[in-house]
C-alpha cells in the first residue's frame, strides 16, 4: 500500500508565511542600512559604515529565501515526481555560505587591523554611531526572534537559516558597539578583538545550518526518537504482529517512510489490506510531516527477503 499524506502543511500557507517574513526582512534591512550609512558618515565611524554594508548584503539573502521557497512549494511533476522540497535545502546551503563569507570577512578585517595597527590611527567616532549600533542590535535581535518563530511554525530550514543570519548581524553590531565604545574611551583595539570572537560565532552557525541542510539533501534518516515512536504506533494497531522493517528518509522538511508489517498469514488479501490501511491512517494522523508512506504486508513468522 503506497499513499501520500494529505495532512502535510498547506504549500500555499507555507509560501505565504515564508514570503511575508522575507519581505519584512528586506524592508527592515533597507531601512537599517540607510540609517547606519547616515550615522556612520556623520559620526565618522568606519565600523558603522562596514556594518551598513553588511546589512545591505542581507537583502540579497532574503531574496534568495523567497526564490527558494517559491520553487520548493511547486507541485510534483513528471521531472520531479517526489516534489521540489529539496530546493529549500539548497537555499539553506546558499545562506550558510553567505553567513560563512560574512563571518570570514569580519575576521579577516579584524586580523588585518590588529596586524598592521590601523586601529591606532582611527578617529574617535561620534555618539550617533553608538546610538546606531544599539538600534541595530535591538532591531536585528527582534527580527531574529520573529523569523525564528515563523521558521519553527512552518518547519522551514531556509527561514531558520535566515533567522540565524539576523542573529549574526546582531552579533556584528555588538562588535561595532564595543569597537565604537572602546574607541571613544581610548581603547580602539577592542573593536578588532570583538570582531574576531563574533567571526567564530558566525562561522559556527554557518556550519550548523550547512550540516542540517546536507542531511535533508542526502536521504538522511529522521530523528531516532521519531522512528521509535513510528514503530511503537504501528505495533499498537490491531492485527499487527510485528515490524519487519522500518526505513525513513528526510526529503526537505518532509519525511518518507517505508514500513513492512507482519500479520497473520491465514488472513485474506482484503483483511491484510485493511490492517495496512489502519497503520497508514494512524501514522499520517499522528505524524503530519510524513508526506509519503508505503506499508508492505508480510506473513508473520516468515523472514522477509532483504533488498
Amino acid at each position: 500500500m503506497d499513499k501520500t499524506n494529505p495532512c502535510v502543511p498547506d504549500s500555499q500557507e507555507f509560501q505565504r508565511v515564508a514570503t511575508q517574513v522575507s519581505v519584512v526582512s528586506i524592508v527592515g534591512n533597507l531601512l537599517l542600512t540607510a540609517f547606519k550609512f547616515i550615522a556612520g558618515f556623520l559620526a565618522h565611524s568606519m565600523a558603522m559604515v562596514s556594518d551598513a554594508v553588511h546589512s545591505a548584503s542581507d537583502v540579497f539573502s532574503s531574496i534568495i529565501v523567497i526564490i527558494g521557497i517559491r520553487i520548493s512549494v511547486r507541485e510534483a511533476d513528471q521531472s520531479h515526481p517526489y516534489g521540489h522540497e529539496r530546493f529549500e535545502s539548497v537555499t539553506a546551503i546558499l545562506l550558510s555560505f553567505v553567513l560563512a563569507i560574512a563571518g570570514g570577512s569580519i575576521g579577516l578585517e579584524a586580523v588585518r587591523s590588529i596586524m598592521d595597527g590601523t586601529y591606532r590611527t582611527m578617529a574617535a567616532p561620534g555618539m550617533l554611531a553608538l546610538i546606531a549600533a544599539v538600534v541595530s542590535i535591538i532591531v536585528k535581535e527582534a527580527m531574529f526572534w520573529y523569523t525564528r518563530f515563523h521558521a519553527k511554525r512552518i518547519d522551514s530550514s531556509a527561514l531558520m537559516a535566515e533567522a540565524w543570519h539576523h542573529r549574526s548581524d546582531a552579533l556584528s553590531s555588538i562588535g561595532a558597539l564595543i569597537g565604537i565604545g572602546g574607541a571613544r574611551l581610548g581603547w580602539p583595539v577592542l573593536e578588532p578583538i570583538a570582531s574576531l570572537l563574533i567571526c567564530l560565532m558566525i562561522l559556527k552557525v554557518a556550519v550548523t545550518i550547512f550540516k542540517d541542510a546536507i542531511d535533508r539533501m542526502v536521504d538522511h534518516a529522521c530523528d531516532p526518537e521519531i522512528e521509535k515512536n513510528l514503530r511503537e504506533l504501528a505495533e499498537r494497531q490491531e492485527g499487527v504482529e510485528g515490524i519487519d522493517m522500518l526505513h525513513t528518509r528526510m526529503f526537505g522538511n518532509q519525511i518518507y517512510v517505508d514500513l513492512e508489517i507482519a500479520v497473520d498469514g491465514n488472513l485474506s488479501m482484503t483483511e491484510a489490506h485493511s490492517i495496512a490501511e489502519r497503520v497508514h491512517n494512524a501514522v499520517e494522523e499522528e505524524f503530519p510531516h510524513v508526506k509519503h508512506i508505503m506499508v508492505h504486508v508480510n506473513p508473520a513468522g516468515e523472514t522477509p527477503e532483504k533488498p
